[in-house]
């Protein structure tokens, strides 16, 4: 994503990008996430470096914020997609200022809270998936039995 030359002669886009106390300087899109793209946001789109393009657009655009305000996991885009992302520092990488950048790895994305209402809260959400799935095992344990 970096070093992307602009129209204008002898210009590049910013070499990083800050979201929270991270600088992103690339970012990768997980196999999974790809099709959870396709699923969820856009029908049949899979290329990775467009996901890429897309996301870079919507950092610089400062369109992607936290889901919570202490979470580092999940981010929402335009107030509605919900994205789950990791960070990794890039070895021996670092901006002007001496800050340490960051790799940006898509983990998944989880849908529009617009179509999925359980997204809004996702504190909930997550405990009553756990929930389900322990009674669907323990429930599959008894008929074993």
């Amino acid at each position: 994503m970096r070093d992307k030359v602009m129209q204008r002669w002898s210009t590049y886009e910013p070499f990083s990008v800050t979201l929270g106390d991270k600088r992103v300087a690339d970012i990768v899109i997980t196999s999974h996430a790809k099709m959870r793209y396709a699923d969820r946001v856009h029908p049949g789109q899979t290329e990775s470096e467009q996901i890429a393009a897309w996301l870079w657009e919507c950092l610089k655009q400062e369109r992607m914020k936290p889901y919570y305000q202490h979470e580092q996991d999940v981010y929402l885009i335009d107030e509605d997609l919900v994205v789950v992302a990791e960070f990794s520092e890039l070895p021996g990488e670092a901006d002007i200022a001496g800050n340490r950048l960051h790799k940006m790895i898509i983990v998944t994305f989880l849908g529009k809270m617009s179509e999925t209402i359980e997204l809004r809260d996702l504190k909930s959400y997550y405990s009553w998936l756990r929930h389900s799935r322990r009674m669907t095992l323990i429930k599959n344990s008894r008929k074993r039995k």
